[in-house]
Parts: C-alpha cells; structure tokens; sequence
C-alpha cells in the first residue's frame, strides 16, 4: 500500500503512471479520466508512477510497504 494519495485535483488524466507501474497497479477511470488505484496490494513502492507524473499528482509513501527495486 505504498502508494498513499493521488491527488484528482492535480491529475489530468495523461496516462504516463499507467504504463510506468511494472505492477499494473494503476488505470485510469474512463469516464473522468483521471489515474486511480487498481491493486493497492500489488504496489511495490518503485516510484515509477511517481516520477512519471508530470502534474506531481502521486503520493508514494516510503513508510507504507517495503520497497522493492524491480529487476527490470
């Protein structure tokens, strides 16, 4: 549960953190276009979605879950 907020006042629905998470962690809801959690479980805390986020929309906590650098 790494990731702690996404902020949908921030976010503009670009899409660059669905593609980023090696977890599928994250979608974007197809009516408002903005980017919510999917899989809370699954986050690995890698921060792909976080520095992909040009609006600076999503919160990832180092607190909450263990971070695990993917072999990829």
């Amino acid at each position: 549960m790494p990731i702690e907020k996404i902020d949908l006042d921030l976010c503009d629905g670009c899409g660059l953190c669905d593609p980023a998470c090696p977890e599928d962690v994250i979608r974007i809801d197809e009516e408002t276009h903005k980017a919510y959690v999917l899989y809370r479980a699954d986050c690995v805390a890698c921060y792909n979605c976080e520095i992909a986020c040009p609006q600076i929309a999503i919160y990832v906590s180092p607190l909450m879950g263990t971070p695990v650098t993917p072999a990829w």
